[in-house]
């Protein structure tokens, strides 16, 4: 009787105990990650999917990614934030500037000579958003912002070794900002996003781009053009670009407590310094292969880097003058992110900060 009694009790806590089970078993979460960089460029493979594979390991294999780099779900480049904030897509990583004037705010950290390394300018771009325009990326769960490299001149047929060399040459742009700074070369800008450049390069549609090391040979630009033209670090960055990851807030507010916290986890300042500092690492890969073609690299040497200065300095001015059309105090905000950025340059100099290896280690 007592075995039998037993038998019933553990057979009703089984059947009790089965929905719980079956709920657990269906908390596994898909994600679609959409992007524009090539499957063969450093951006996808170092840093997206390196990204995702430490996610579906922490969350226990119940968070998955299905990945589609080169725009494979549809769409163009612009579209891409689009797509993430009305959930054809759950994850996306793309340029806010590729829509021009949309995400005004964030366009400070695109300004001449404003970037230092790719690793600190990214922990200050987290924390100017989190402090200065909180609101500017309502529409989605932002999972972190960064910067490239450092910004450099690729020409096909004339090297650039001082601003009057880029006049009268149609170079390509990637934001509003940077195709301003051409304009005040002397240069003819072209804004187009990152993929149109082999294209408009082959058919002479522009003479140059402006895009980091990093990127070159995912566009193909070392076999496209034969001149180089970087920034001796003296002198300073000519630009850089800001992108942003962001994940579908309705999908993100959806996840149950404990994949909600992986995703948190794997966000902010640390996840967007990681990116920042990986992507500036495959500089190293992307000057190589100008190198291995025997292509001509030209360091412009950082009294040279004054003109350049001088005359780009009106959009500096222009942007101020915007902002606070926007209703926004322009100077303040310039003033901040200039002190973020010198904040965190010098907390990543520091030999007894923590290194980055180890800071890394908790959040990517």
């Amino acid at each position: 009787m007592i075995k039998r009694r037993t038998l019933l009790k553990s057979g009703a806590a089984a059947v009790l105990a089965a929905p719980a089970l079956s709920v657990m078993a269906q908390q596994t979460v898909t994600l679609k990650f959409h992007t524009f960089m090539a499957p063969l460029s450093n951006v996808w493979l170092n840093m997206h999917k390196a990204w995702m594979a430490k996610v579906e390991k922490e969350s226990g294999g119940r968070i998955k990614f299905e990945g589609y780099p080169a725009m494979q779900l549809g769409g163009t480049p612009v579209q891409l934030y689009d797509q993430v904030k009305d959930g054809v897509v759950d994850i996306v990583w793309t340029l806010p500037g590729n829509t021009a004037g949309r995400f005004p705010r964030v366009e400070v950290f695109e300004l001449p000579f404003m970037m230092t390394n790719a690793e600190a300018t990214s922990k200050a771009y987290w924390e100017y958003v989190q402090t200065m325009a909180p609101d500017e990326f309502k529409d989605t769960q932002v999972l972190a912002l960064q910067v490239h490299g450092p910004g450099m001149f690729h020409t096909k047929d004339k090297q650039i070794k001082t601003a009057a060399d880029l006049k009268g040459l149609k170079m390509r742009g990637p934001t509003r900002q940077v195709t301003k700074l051409l304009g005040y070369l002397g240069a003819t800008p072209v804004g187009m996003p990152l993929p149109g450049i082999p294209d408009a390069l082959s058919k002479g549609t522009i003479d140059g781009a402006v895009i980091p090391w990093e990127v070159v040979p995912s566009v193909k630009v070392h076999e496209l053009t034969k001149f180089h033209s970087e920034f001796d670090p003296a002198g300073g960055a000519l630009y850089t670009t800001t992108f942003v990851m962001a994940m579908n807030k309705a999908k993100y507010n959806s996840l149950p407590p404990d994949l909600k916290k992986i995703i948190d986890d794997n966000s902010g300042m640390a996840t967007s310094a990681w990116l920042g500092k990986v992507q500036q690492t495959g500089d190293i890969a992307g000057k190589q292969s100008a190198v291995d073609r025997k292509n001509t690299i030209y360091t412009i040497p950082a009294t040279d880097a004054q003109e350049f200065r001088r005359k780009s300095a009106l959009v500096e001015v222009e942007w101020i003058e915007d902002m606070n059309k926007r209703g926004f105090d322009g100077r303040k905000l310039l003033d901040t992110a200039r002190a973020l950025i010198d904040k965190h340059t010098k907390a990543t100099q520091e030999p007894s900060k923590t290194t980055p290896a180890k800071a890394t280690a908790k959040k990517v």
